[in-house]
């Protein structure tokens, strides 16, 4: 029996050091990683791994992608004309807005067989959006705008013959000098069709409200509707990847995430705060906006994700407080800003103040 007790003592602290090492930092550790480019892949790496449902066509007669992204610019506009512009689109697009808000930048909009399409794109991807009944849903397309560009202008349907398909070209991203986490694009090859099957497209192996494509992207589980298995199917959890757990730096975390307001995202399906982090305590968090994480380590990552910017911000590790155990030092950042935060836990509650931080 003492053997027993000696295994279950090995195994908490084992658990207590790992908790130790992915939540907390020490002075000598960086508390941010900064911000890391991501590899720009060359024509051949992006076919050699291009997703296995997708067909990639190479056209005869085609849009470049210097012409289609020139006209495209609104600065080519007046501000008169591009509210003009703007006002047009949000006419044009208000049947796909009275379903999903504003998750999505609407384009492309195509009425077959008394169904509506559209494309969409959020900070997540590409999405092609459908509405059928006054049913809407919207299926991932699993194709990363790092490497991939749909054209502005399609001179066809985006749905035909059974079939998605989009003009663009493939392209890398370049960095605007100066400004970290802006980007611009540059053509490495035009004149492409992607192709993509509705029958592939629209699979949902788990029937959560998610396609395969989505869940198998982002780390989810396509095999099951509730990945992390706390009763709460994947498409109505805010927090799918991880148990919720009531602890006091769970809160601390809750408390750093982004505040919209009245804004209420159990509404918003589609639209996720994506984080980099293996801190347990940070995966326990019970959010007000939908969050997914991923491994910290490249390795670790799926293919999607570790070639696309999905990141929108950072909270970093815990550091403590030399002196005082209940005082602790941590940290957020995002495109263009950082803050420093001391945090106090006083008689059960989080006392934070701003510290310091920087503006890009």
């Amino acid at each position: 029996m003492k053997y027993v007790y000696l295994l279950i003592s090995v195994l908490l602290i084992s658990c207590s050091e790992s908790i130790e090492k992915k939540c907390f930092i020490e002075d000598q550790d960086n508390i941010f990683k900064g911000y890391v480019e991501k590899e720009t892949y060359t024509v051949k790496q992006i076919l050699d791994n291009q997703p296995d449902y997708l067909e990639i066509v190479n056209l005869k007669r085609y849009r470049t992608f210097r012409k289609d992204s020139t006209e495209a610019r609104l600065f080519r506009y007046s501000l008169e004309e591009a509210e003009k512009k703007w006002k047009a689109n949000l006419e044009e697009f208000k049947i796909f807005r009275s379903k999903f808000s504003d998750q999505f930048e609407y384009s492309h909009k195509q009425l077959l067989n008394n169904v509506w399409y559209a494309l969409g794109r959020n900070s997540l991807g590409y999405w092609l959006l459908k509405i059928e009944k006054g049913k809407a849903d919207a299926y991932f397309l699993g194709i990363s705008f790092s490497h991939y560009y749909i054209n502005k202008v399609q001179e066809n349907p985006i749905v035909k013959d059974g079939n998605f398909q989009v003009e663009g070209s493939l392209v890398k991203i370049i960095k605007m000098p100066g400004l970290p986490g802006y980007d611009d694009y540059s053509a490495m090859e035009d004149g492409k069709l992607f192709k993509i099957k509705l029958k592939d497209l629209m699979i949902d192996s788990d029937n959560d409200g998610y396609n395969d494509i989505f869940e198998n992207s982002l780390g989810l589980n396509a095999r099951s509707n509730d990945t992390d298995g706390d009763g709460i199917r994947d498409f109505d959890d805010m927090n799918p990847m991880f148990k919720s757990e009531k602890n006091k730096f769970s809160q601390l975390y809750e408390m750093l995430l982004p505040d919209y307001g009245t804004l209420n995202f159990k509404k918003l399906h589609y639209s996720f705060a994506v984080y980099e982090s293996d801190c347990d305590y940070f995966h326990q968090i019970n959010p007000g906006l939908r969050v997914l994480f991923i491994p910290e380590k490249a390795s670790k990552q799926g293919y999607y994700v570790r070639m696309t910017d999905v990141i929108g911000g950072s909270i970093s590790k815990i550091k403590r407080d030399k002196k005082d155990p209940d005082k602790f030092y941590i940290y957020t950042s995002g495109n263009s800003f950082t803050n420093d935060y001391s945090a106090e836990f006083k008689n059960g509650k989080w006392i934070l103040e701003i510290t310091g931080g920087t503006v890009v």
